[in-house]
């Protein structure tokens, strides 16, 4: 079986972060890969409270610049650097977050330990044998991104069939899916009766944005979305003044899109006390919505 991929919710709050909710920060941790999705402030000891080592941290995806999603870099930095953190550490983002980290660099100083690299990225833009990373354009004031990690289809031997048949593994079974076929004690196997498809999976990110025509498409039958729902309703207009969703626009996307789970997320102080009031407007619209805490673990 495949390794599962975990999603470590590190902060949920919005812009202003409360007792039980840190600025937005994501760990979607997959094999060896360990990719934040943005980094608001005291996401390091969020990662602490969390028992998860920074030096996992492979990439880091910023959706855009402002502060409830960037203050946390800073103090990342440093701790890598304190923590012996070796590998290269590539940070991705919307056009001008360069900008954003150079000027981090100017008021903190550069960090030398290790090298910090810093791409402005857009559709597909890193890919390896296992899972690829897209980035979509949202509409919410200074550029800002959108993203998606997606596991691809496999080809895998079904062991059972391989037990079965008294097939043992073995530098045999090397070349199977591109021959079509192996030989095995002078008998001919065709891989068609030894592999099985293992389905990708697909996890999406939107955070701040107002509603636009990219998302549905962007996000389409994900296994899990994790979308902003920063205003419930009764707050519709003064979410499209400061251009993120509501509730019930959350509620929307994943029923149009056909994903199969949704976390909503970036809640907006104002609703500490009654959150649940944003998960039933989500849910009037998408059954399969959940509100989760600082801290909680999905697997997909």
């Amino acid at each position: 079986m495949t390794e599962k991929i975990k999603v470590t919710f590190l902060g949920t709050g919005g812009m202003i972060p409360t007792e039980k909710r840190n600025h937005p920060a994501f760990f979607l941790s997959y094999a060896n890969e360990g990719i934040l999705v943005d980094c608001g402030e005291a996401t390091q000891i969020q990662f602490r409270k969390a028992r998860i080592s920074p030096n996992k941290i492979t990439r880091i995806l910023l959706t855009h610049r402002h502060g409830d999603h960037t203050f946390g870099l800073p103090g990342l930095f440093r701790t890598l650097a304190m923590g012996g953190y070796k590998k290269k550490l590539l940070i991705y983002g919307p056009s001008g977050i360069k900008k954003t980290i150079e000027n981090i660099f100017l008021a903190f100083g550069s960090t030398t330990e290790y090298e910090i690299e810093v791409k402005e990225v857009m559709g597909k833009f890193f890919e390896t044998n296992d899972f690829y990373l897209e980035a979509e354009a949202m509409s919410h004031g200074p550029k800002c991104n959108a993203y998606s990690f997606i596991l691809k289809e496999k080809s895998r031997i079904d062991k059972k069939k391989m037990r079965k048949l008294k097939i043992k593994e073995g530098k045999h079974l090397s070349g199977l899916k591109e021959k079509g076929y192996l030989i095995y004690n002078g008998k001919k196997y065709l891989a068609s009766n030894l592999l099985f498809k293992e389905s990708g999976k697909k996890i999406s990110f939107v955070m701040d944005t107002s509603m636009n025509n990219r998302i549905i498409p962007f996000v389409q039958n994900a296994n899990l979305l994790v979308c902003e729902a920063s205003f419930g309703e009764e707050l519709s207009e003064k979410a499209a003044d400061y251009m993120h969703l509501t509730s019930t626009q959350a509620g929307e996307i994943a029923k149009k899109a056909k994903v199969k789970k949704m976390i909503i997320t970036h809640i907006s102080e104002r609703y500490e006390k009654n959150s649940k009031i944003l998960l039933n407007e989500a849910k009037k619209h998408f059954r399969n919505t959940f509100l989760v805490n600082d801290l909680d673990v999905i697997e997909v």
